[in-house]
């Protein structure tokens, strides 16, 4: 018998063991740990985005709710706009035909008009 291979059977039986079960047996449970964490990491995300998906939905709700009020805000500003315009030339024509006591008067009467609405929609 020789004493050199003995160490070397020794270690090659040992090495044998290792190499068969307990690294692949690692290996596995490693791969299923992995597996497992990728797919809680899957789920988390899914919800992340299942919850962007409705913020953004919402979002878009508020923004056609704005721009619908803004539209008929435009359309409101516009008609007053006209009565305005409107009420303007008449105030024109008064200021150019009649005398300068009359027109005092219905300025005056304008203005204090224009004063009752300001204060009584404050």
């Amino acid at each position: 018998m020789n004493p050199r291979r003995e160490p070397r059977g020794g270690r090659s039986a040992l090495f044998d063991g290792i190499e068969e079960g307990g690294i692949r047996a690692a290996s596995y449970a490693s791969h299923e740990i992995n597996e497992h964490e990728n797919e809680r990491a899957l789920e988390g995300l899914q919800d992340r985005v299942i919850l962007l998906k409705r913020l953004s939905g919402d979002i878009n709700e508020e923004v056609d709710t704005h721009n619908r009020m803004l539209d008929r805000m435009g359309n409101d500003m516009d008609s007053s706009r006209g009565i305005l315009s409107g009420t303007m030339d008449r105030f024109k024509t008064v200021f150019e035909t009649k005398s300068s006591r009359r027109m005092l008067t219905l300025v005056a009467s304008f203005v204090g008009l224009f004063l009752v609405i300001y204060y009584l929609t404050r």
